[in-house]
């Protein structure tokens, strides 16, 4: 069994006495929490630490593997340029799980490094192995805009990479849990946040892995959270291991989720694992979803799926489609969703054809083929969907941001011939200041440009 175990850690710098000067004792749980991990991985003596970082490089479509040599960073950034560190990169297991991951469908590699420096996902949980004597060399790994499934592969490949050469194996799964505990913390309150919390930390106490694949893309974003994916990689490599699993603290003083968690692998069980299982409980959700789709959502995906699998577009209509949809004209988007991950939306603000039936229709297409921000749809990805559609209300001036609600009204920021637009009640869009933020970007209007405001309510279909 060439992976030993694995431990699961925070990165706050405060942490750090060198940062905190003191506030660290705030989150004292925490660093006794990260000492006792590491003294146990010292015992384990191992060859290599794998270690995942949310703040290593992210790419949508592709799994940084850090290149080179090693590395070195600094705390700097933090005011503690003193907390420094070098490391040495194992050249061969990199270059094995990569050869591993290509092999299983996997884009993963080394390019496209921007900075090679050690970023503080890293940086932290190391000074704590190093003051206990873990001086092994590393792989670090990015995270990606992949599937939970995806990030689960990677880390089965980082596993069989380490069991090929013969390295003994430690996971280090870097990530803090949401950032939405406080309404006085530095990103604010979510009701989801507290929600999310109970359920990865209780997730860690029972090493219910499962939980770490399946957990509701939603909850997760409103959440605010940036470890789960660390947290996939990791349960990956540990599949068919069994683990002794330890949830030593879990802390939101600062109002972000900090927990430490150590899982020491026992012997072999085929019981753990779980790709399968993940892949049944997609299955199921999609087809639930499927089922419960009403006839605006119907005709969207009917229409995207004759154009992607005949490559010609719905001529006609199908029979039996409510007045709403063929006897009224509106603006429409439609948006598409794939591993709870944005997959293609595009949309009209206004009536473009005559009616909104033939809107969806000619709408649905282009969010799937044309949407600038991704590859046109391929016809095996037609199945993973989720659609949403959104018809939209006569737009209305109004008179300064406050009559604006994010979860209520779109919004539309106009500045001569440029227009953003944004649609109510996103995912992570929680303020009238964020939703006019990133309408006015996706215009290419200025902060200083007097553009003007409109709302506009819709009717989402799902």
């Amino acid at each position: 069994m060439p992976m030993l175990g694995a431990i699961l850690t925070p990165h706050p710098p405060v942490l750090l006495p060198e940062v905190g000067r003191g506030r660290e004792r705030e989150i004292a749980a925490t660093g006794r929490a990260m000492e006792q991990a590491a003294r146990e991985v010292a015992r384990w003596n191992p060859d290599v630490l794998i270690v995942s970082s949310p703040h290593t490089i992210l790419y949508g479509d592709y799994f940084h593997i850090a290149p080179g040599a090693g590395a070195s960073g600094s705390m700097a950034a933090f005011g503690a340029p003193q907390v420094r560190m070098d490391v040495t990169y194992d050249a061969a297991l990199r270059d094995e799980v990569i050869r591993r991951a290509g092999a299983a469908g996997l884009e993963a590699g080394t390019l496209g490094q921007r900075d090679p420096a050690l970023d503080h996902g890293v940086l932290i949980p190391l000074y704590y192995l190093r003051k206990s004597g873990v001086t092994c060399p590393i792989l670090r790994m990015g995270l990606s805009g992949f599937s939970a499934l995806d990030h689960y592969r990677l880390g089965q490949c980082v596993a069989e990479a380490a069991e090929a050469l013969g390295r003994r194996a430690v996971f280090v799964a870097s990530g803090d849990l949401s950032h939405k505990l406080k309404a006085d913390g530095p990103y604010g309150f979510a009701p989801e946040g507290p929600v999310f919390d109970e359920a990865v930390t209780k997730a860690m106490a029972a090493g219910d892995f499962l939980s770490f694949l399946t957990m509701d893309a939603g909850l997760c974003s409103r959440a605010a959270e940036c470890g789960l994916r660390s947290f996939q990689m990791m349960a990956g490599a540990l599949d068919g291991l069994a683990v002794s699993p330890r949830l030593l603290s879990h802390e939101g003083t600062f109002g972000v989720g900090y927990a430490v968690a150590l899982f020491p692998v026992t012997g072999r069980d085929a019981g753990r694992c779980f790709a399968p299982a993940c892949e049944a409980a997609l299955k199921a959700k999609l087809a639930r979803r499927r089922a419960s789709e009403d006839p605006w959502v119907r005709l969207a995906r009917l229409s995207l799926e004759t154009c992607v699998r005949t490559g010609r577009p719905l001529d006609t209509l199908p029979d039996g489609l409510p007045a709403q949809l063929t006897g009224q004209a509106a603006g429409a988007f439609v948006s598409l969703h794939q591993n709870g991950q944005l997959r293609g939306c595009i949309g009209t603000t206004s009536p473009t054809q005559p009616s909104v039936a033939w809107e969806i229709v000619r709408n649905a297409v282009s969010a799937g083929t044309r949407d600038p921000r991704f590859p046109a749809l391929r016809k095996e990805e037609l199945d993973t969907l989720e659609y949403s559609v959104d018809v939209l209300g006569q737009p209305q001036p109004v008179d300064s941001p406050a009559q604006l609600d994010p979860r209520r009204y779109g919004v539309i920021v106009t500045y001569g011939r440029k227009r953003g637009l944004l649609l109510p009640d996103l995912e992570g869009v929680d303020t009238v200041e964020q939703q006019v933020d990133i309408a006015r970007q996706k215009g290419g209007i200025r902060p200083e440009d007097p553009y003007t405001l409109q709302r506009f309510e819709v009717v989402r279909h799902l």
